[in-house]
């Protein structure tokens, strides 16, 4: 299943958008680790590519799964 976070980065208009494998709470135990350690918070995508943000920058996460995208107009009754 793949999950997509939003990051918000403090002082930044936009927030940054990562879908990833990882679930979310490896996830936030990786903030969590790069917090303590006054580190980078890194992520990798689902294709490979990964994202690196100082962790005491970061702002908030906001997670949600992918649920397959919707095909055709909408439900039809029998």
């Amino acid at each position: 299943m793949t999950v997509e976070v939003k990051i918000g980065v403090q002082h930044a208009a936009r927030e940054l958008s990562v879908d990833t494998d990882n679930e979310p709470d490896a996830v936030l135990a990786s903030l969590d680790t790069a917090l303590k350690d006054d580190s980078l918070f890194t992520i990798t995508d689902s294709k490979g590519h990964t994202v690196a943000v100082p962790a005491d920058k970061v702002a908030y996460l906001y997670f949600n799964a992918d649920t397959g995208r919707k095909v055709g107009f909408g439900l039809t009754s029998a």
